[in-house]
């Protein structure tokens, strides 16, 4: 009897496309003869299946089951490839707890920390992990040009501490920009990261973690060639993303490393992908931890994949298959 899958995407952020994107990339990577596949896309109180003739039903929220002609289709196991909130924050772990419908990700407690730039640095340093010097501004809280320029400098980036895909981010070279970049921050998020610059070379750096073994795949180096690693170096071709990356041995050993510890750290389940900046003295920073990476076909994790010499089915396999 296979597995009836839903591959839960969209969402009520910015990044619903890419979720799509992603749940696309799924949807080709799972293994079709174990299990039966579903697209079940979310926009607000909109929760619809994707049916193979193209047509969209509705998603009964009261036991996430459909009905396909007369048949009551009830789902075994969500994978949750939502970038941003419902999926990446928590609030659909818990609902999926509620209902005993075990998922791909991280649960609640994991998955709000991580979803919050700000406080997954705080709470990671306390054990030691390097992070950029930082200040959180919620709605309605504002900041002097001179706070920002005496407490973390120039330049430094103006980001939302909730979300991803780099929008709503902004690298601030004058005193000009400031206020600006925190406004068009605000427009993605209630609360908006003032962070200081960090010069280096920036690393990824996928892990996933069954009841039997751990699997920490090799770092990409990300080289873009904007400013920053925006949207359009993410999505649109211009950046290099160099897997395995150029660094020495004893390096990817310790990142791969902290990669590890950082996923039992915070009780992470699933694939994760951990980002870093790695500065003068080969010092590990870390950036940020993404708890449902992108999962189209160019994405990070399956180049990690592929670098480690595996098949992505047999990954996909692996996490459905450890919630059972």
């Amino acid at each position: 009897m296979k597995r009836t899958i839903a591959i839960v995407a969209g969402g009520d952020t910015s990044e619903f496309h890419v979720s799509l994107r992603s749940a696309q990339g799924i949807y080709s990577f799972i293994d079709k003869e174990k299990y039966t596949l579903y697209i079940v896309e979310m926009q607000g109180l909109r929760w619809e299946v994707q049916l193979p003739d193209g047509t969209k039903v509705p998603v009964d929220r009261n036991d996430f089951s459909f009905m396909l002609g007369m048949e009551k289709i009830k789902f075994d196991f969500a994978y949750i490839t939502i970038h941003g909130t419902p999926g990446e924050d928590g609030r659909l772990q818990g609902y999926f707890d509620m209902l005993h419908i075990p998922y791909s990700c991280c649960g609640v407690l994991a998955a709000a920390i991580t979803y919050d730039k700000f406080t997954c640095g705080q709470y990671l340093k306390a054990f030691g992990v390097r992070i950029a010097e930082s200040l959180l501004l919620r709605m309605g809280q504002s900041i002097s040009d001179e706070d920002v320029l005496d407490k973390i400098g120039l330049p430094c980036f103006i980001k939302p501490s909730l979300g991803g895909s780099s929008f709503g981010v902004t690298k601030v070279k004058t005193k000009e920009q400031i206020q600006p970049a925190i406004a068009k921050a605000f427009e993605e998020a209630q609360e908006v990261l003032v962070e200081a610059f960090m010069d280096g070379t920036e690393l990824t750096c996928g892990c996933y973690k069954t009841k039997d073994k751990t699997v920490v795949f090799p770092p990409t180096e990300v080289v873009t060639h904007n400013e920053f690693f925006d949207y359009d170096a993410k999505y649109n071709g211009q950046v290099d993303e160099i897997t395995p990356a150029r660094i020495s041995d004893e390096l990817t050993n310790r990142v791969q490393l902290l990669t590890s510890a950082i996923y039992d750290i915070l009780g992470c389940s699933g694939i994760i992908r951990v980002d870093y900046i790695v500065t003068a003295g080969e010092k590990i920073n870390l950036l940020e931890v993404n708890t449902t990476p992108g999962m189209t076909a160019t994405s990070f994790i399956p180049q990690q994949v592929r670098a480690a010499g595996l098949e992505i089915k047999d990954v996909m396999t692996d996490i459905i298959e450890n919630k059972f």
